[in-house]
């Protein structure tokens, strides 16, 4: 009975010992952040004052928008200044007789300014937002150059600039990362069962197909009413 209890005894002792060895913090080894993107580093550093340590040239403070135009949006993707800020900007223009893919932004709310021209804009805000006749309510505002409208996150919306010039804007981002979805094209990519269930069956197999297919690829689409008003070719 002795040597059970003697036994037991130095058991548990080792296993005291033992858990308390695990107990003892361990240095956290350093992993290098050398291969991640700028853009990685930033996120993952402790405070703002570490990320402006990886932000150590002036120039790194500012963007250039010319020589952009192909996709002239400033993002926290290639304007790593941005990290941490909550924000985005775009600048650009909207040809003329064109109007912009129906879109929405599911994390950021967008400001639209108008530099210069003329722009129809439309926007459809959540679901439960209703007209005086009880259907879904459609947000549609005229704007001259100096004037501003807003489209909150997740709200469809699009431009229209029914002037035979080009119309200059700005647009910022409450989010550094805040994506576009396209309405129609994303839409469309369901498989027909579903398309067809949503449009109450009034679209068959082969119409749905059809729409699919005929989906532009450019983001801004031509107006044919002011081509023919403005003399213009449509390609």
């Amino acid at each position: 009975m002795l040597f059970s209890f003697s036994l037991y005894f130095d058991l548990t002792i080792i296993l005291a010992l033992a858990l308390q060895a695990r107990a003892v913090p361990h240095p956290i080894a350093k992993r290098s952040n050398s291969d991640l993107s700028l853009t990685a580093q930033l996120r993952l550093a402790d405070t703002a004052v570490e990320r402006y340590k990886l932000l150590p040239n002036d120039s790194d403070f500012v963007f250039n928008f010319t020589g952009n135009e192909e996709l002239p949006v400033a993002t926290s993707q290639n304007w790593p200044a941005l990290v941490g800020v909550g924000a985005a900007i775009s600048m650009s223009q909207l040809p003329a007789c064109s109007m912009t893919f129906l879109h929405l932004h599911p994390r950021a709310t967008e400001l639209f300014a108008l530099n210069s021209g003329h722009i129809i804009s439309e926007m459809v805000p959540q679901g439960g937002v209703m007209n005086s006749n009880n259907t879904q309510r459609v947000i549609r505002t005229d704007l001259g150059p100096g004037q501003v409208t807003i489209y909150p996150a997740g709200s469809f919306h699009t431009q229209v600039n029914p002037e035979c010039e080009p119309a200059n804007f700005t647009a910022a981002f409450t989010s550094d990362e805040f994506a576009v979805s396209l309405v129609a094209e994303q839409l469309f990519s369901f498989n027909d069962g579903i398309i067809a269930r949503n449009f109450g069956q009034s679209i068959s197999g082969e119409d749905i197909e059809k729409v699919r297919n005929a989906i532009p690829s450019d983001m801004a689409i031509k107006v044919d009413e002011c081509l023919a008003k403005c003399g213009m070719q449509k390609r």
